[in-house]
């Protein structure tokens, strides 16, 4: 009986500790945001950048996996290369061992009632009075993790030091290595989570149910252990995806059998050489070395080990999606940056349709670098017009069933953003329709030898290129997208809509016109106004915060 209760104690600290690290995990992850991703961005240049980009993103964050799943969302969508994507998993590697540190330094020195108790208290005290701030409300989860992290581990120690005392565990010492790596991988792939596995085995050692190369044979069975997760996420994921998940087991396959034929000379570093005499800390170093030997073995071969990867995995993606058939709901935030690129390029592709529409060049539009590429990987500029359109209605389709998977996933403070974004797609598409719609009124007025309508169509012509050069630097944030400047476009869009209209009714009246001349330009001037408050809502609701853009809400959508 007493044996279970000791089981069950080291089970309550496992739970603990699981709950702890999903805690931490959270906080970091909502009190950092988007800024991580632009941090990762910004830094991942070169490889030696995004390596210590992915150490340190990992290291504040505590999850390799969190950091693999945006990874694989963001290689798969193109943000980042494939080398720079592997050398940012490599780095996550390494950032993992710096929870390992803190536990090995405190959880084991200090007494953990100093360190965890008053956490708890005042993790619980400001959730009781801030919890409707949301900054207060993740602080008070870090501390709420942070504390539970070593409570857990308190129950994993007594209940190893209890055990210890009544079961001998001598007669496993003999085993060989190979059972322990087999071990520490089944440990690590039951719970998904190289840090349990890490705590035990420092708890086991700490009470001496275990000796130093043991240890060290576990940690390595979970180094392999901990890439079940990110296989599962890439499963069913693009080519891109899978590569980097191939890179990443083979890397760390490569760590395991490496540290593994060079054990015992690698420990006799650590204690002997390093003279590192506490078992604890040499267990962590020995993680942190072996790491970093692969890191500097690869780092100089990456691009040759992507081109390794490249090899593996054929391009089936035959989604229209450029961004987010990347993305992983188990990212929720990644995944809502995806949706917002993905908005982005829509809009893009929408504006090029309608300007092709009326024979205007959209050079500057396609040299855009953030969709070049894509947009000739997927050969949209060599679409015809209906092609166009049924790529941007597929485009739109997909953005809408993607919306409403991911909407339940985020939080209450996020629907607005996901909710305008989905808007401007709609809105956008709304404009396309319009422009489509008057195809032919554009084809008889730019080919018309009557001079009113000729002319009619070259005003509009020259109106429509200057409103999406404004509407382009919005998006692009070429040009502060401020209440107050959309509104002036806005109330241009009008003024040219009315002024319009009342010339070619001055003009109609001296001029020999047919009836059926005067509908096609009435038509055609009301629906090139639907449209284009159309785009432009699509783009208010892009670059504008949900309080700046509810001004626009009582704007009707026709005027007659």
């Amino acid at each position: 009986m007493e044996t279970i209760n000791h089981i069950l104690r080291l089970l309550a600290g496992i739970g603990l500790f699981l709950f702890a690290i999903f805690l931490l995990e959270d906080s970091l992850k909502n009190l950092s945001g988007r800024n991580f991703k632009l941090f990762l961005q910004k830094i991942t240049k070169n490889k030696v950048g995004a390596a210590a980009g992915g150490a340190i993103v990992t290291g504040i964050l505590q999850s390799s996996s969190m950091v693999s799943f945006m990874v694989l969302a963001f290689v798969g969508a193109g943000v980042f290369t494939m080398r720079n994507a592997m050398a940012i998993v490599l780095g996550a590697n390494l950032g993992t061992t710096l929870d390992s540190w803190l536990v090995a330094t405190l959880g084991f020195n200090v007494d953990i009632e100093v360190i965890a108790y008053p956490a708890v208290c005042l993790g619980g005290l400001l959730l009781i009075l801030f919890s409707n701030r949301k900054t207060a409300k993740y602080i008070a989860f870090f501390l709420f993790g942070f504390g539970l992290l070593f409570i857990g581990l308190g129950f994993m120690k007594t209940a190893m030091e209890a055990q210890v005392k009544i079961f001998d565990f001598s007669q496993y010492a003999e085993m060989p290595l190979m059972v322990f790596l087999l071990i520490g991988f089944i440990i690590t792939l039951i719970v998904q989570s190289s840090s349990v596995t890490m705590a035990l085995s420092l708890s086991a050692l700490h009470v001496g149910v275990i000796s130093l190369p043991i240890a060290a044979a576990i940690i390595l069975g979970s180094q392999t252990g901990t890439t079940i997760k990110i296989i599962l996420a890439a499963i069913g994921g693009n080519a891109s995806k899978k590569r980097i998940v191939l890179g990443n087991v083979l890397f760390n396959v490569f760590v395991t059998i490496f540290a593994f034929l060079l054990l015992k000379p690698i420990l006799f570093l650590i204690t002997d050489v390093l003279n590192i005499k506490d078992s604890l800390i040499a267990l962590v170093a020995f993680s942190t070395f072996i790491n970093l030997c692969a890191i500097s073995i690869f780092l100089p071969m990456l691009d040759s080990f992507t081109g390794f990867l490249e090899r593996f995995f054929k391009n089936s993606d035959s989604s229209s999606t450029a961004f987010i058939s990347h993305a992983s709901f188990a990212e929720s935030v990644t995944a809502l940056d995806l949706f917002r690129r993905e908005t982005n390029y829509f809009i893009h592709n929408s504006m090029i349709f309608n300007l092709e529409l009326f024979k205007i060049d959209t050079y500057q539009l396609r040299e855009n670098s953030a969709f070049k590429s894509i947009n000739e990987k997927n050969r949209f500029y060599f679409k015809t017009k209906e092609e166009k359109y049924d790529f941007l209605k597929l485009l739109q389709g997909e953005l809408q069933a993607f919306y409403l998977e991911l909407r339940p996933k985020l939080r209450t403070e996020q629907y607005s953003e996901i909710n305008q974004l989905i808007s401007a797609v709609r809105n956008s598409m709304h404009s396309v329709k319009s422009v489509k719609d008057i195809g032919s009124n554009i084809a008889d007025l730019r080919h018309s030898s009557k001079e009113i309508k000729y002319n009619f169509f070259i005003h509009h012509k020259k109106e429509i290129e200057i409103l999406y050069g404004q509407l382009n630097a919005f998006v692009a944030q070429e040009k502060a997208p401020s209440f107050k400047n959309i509104q002036a476009v806005y109330d241009s869009i009008e003024t040219n809509y009315t002024s319009a209209l009342n010339n070619f009714y001055s003009e109609a009246q001296n001029a020999p016109i047919e009836d059926i001349d005067i509908t096609t330009v009435i038509n055609f001037n009301r629906e090139l106004f639907t449209s284009n408050k159309a785009m432009l809502m699509a783009v208010k609701d892009f670059v504008l915060q949900e309080k700046q853009a509810e001004g626009f809400n009582e704007i009707p959508m026709y005027k007659t």
